[in-house]
């Protein structure tokens, strides 16, 4: 059984998910696992796992591409373990790559390598950008999403609402609603 697993780092990428879908289904794909999450924030891939706990032996997991999987060659790795380790084959299809043959196990890990290479590449082109722009004077930072919602996280507290529901409401963490009820405290209390 073929089956696909597709991804994107954000929600607003609705088309590349679509996309990624069509060319998983054209391919023969029976079944397509798909989420839209952040290949860095592993641990909340839950998609990837469903599908690498539903593929049996002699089956394929199909990707449109290799960093709709992985990241890092040690994830790579991790991820091509578990599947040879169920008898399961990767599949990628922008790269022709099949890893049920040794042949495209080698350029696989090969690919796998550049790939991780041209990502520290361009973080460190990032970095150097972001040090430029604080030096002139020109760098913000992102806009603070905790302390845009500091009124709502107050109003629920007022409602009864405990911290740990209302970060899951909002959509932030658990140290930022409570340093938003403690900045509070400390305003009302001068």
């Amino acid at each position: 059984m073929l089956i696909g697993y597709a991804r994107t780092s954000t929600l607003d990428q609705k088309a590349g998910l679509e996309a990624q879908k069509r060319d998983l289904t054209a391919s023969g794909c029976e079944r397509v696992f798909e989420e839209q999450v952040s290949s860095v924030d592993v641990v909340k891939r839950e998609a990837l796992a469903e599908a690498l706990a539903f593929a049996r032996q002699g089956d394929a997991l199909v990707v449109t591409k290799l960093d709709r999987l992985a990241r890092s060659v040690a994830h790579l790795v991790e991820i091509l373990g578990q599947l040879e380790a169920k008898g399961v084959a990767l599949r990628i299809l922008g790269m022709g790559i099949d890893t049920s043959t040794p042949t495209g196990k080698l350029m696989l890990t090969i690919l796998g390598g550049v790939a991780e290479f041209e990502r520290e590449i361009m973080l460190e082109r990032q970095r150097e950008g972001i040090a430029k722009a604080k030096a002139e004077g020109k760098y913000k930072g992102r806009a603070p999403t905790a302390r845009a919602k500091a009124d709502d996280v107050l109003r629920l507290h007022r409602e009864g609402v405990g911290g740990t529901e209302i970060a899951k409401r909002l959509g932030i963490g658990r140290a930022s609603v409570y340093r938003i009820l403690d900045e509070a405290k400390e305003v009302a209390a001068a």
